[in-house]
């Protein structure tokens, strides 16, 4: 059964009332008492993000990831190949 939040024009205070869509509920409200004077709030619906496995993600966001991820380790082992010195046999 869906929730509904609930706003009283008096008090102020918030309700949730459980009650299906096409039926009317009781809007008294249970902290001042008053009859009707309870409004339904607007609320924004709930959006979930996409857990996208590394599998199904196309091949260039994965090389994406990996850089971002990895970005001062590379730095590091760039600096350090510069500063090697090679001796030749």
């Amino acid at each position: 059964m869906p929730r509904y939040r609930y706003i009283c024009n008096i008090c102020q205070s918030e309700q949730l009332i459980f009650h299906l869509f096409d039926e009317k509920p009781d809007l008294q409200c249970k902290k001042c008492g008053i009859l009707d004077s309870l409004e339904k709030a607007i609320t924004t619906p709930l959006r979930f993000k996409k857990n996208i496995k590394p599998s199904e993600m196309p091949i260039g966001e994965l090389t994406k990831e990996y850089i971002e991820k990895n970005r001062e380790i590379l730095e590091q082992e760039k600096q350090e190949a510069k500063e090697e010195t090679y001796e030749s046999s």
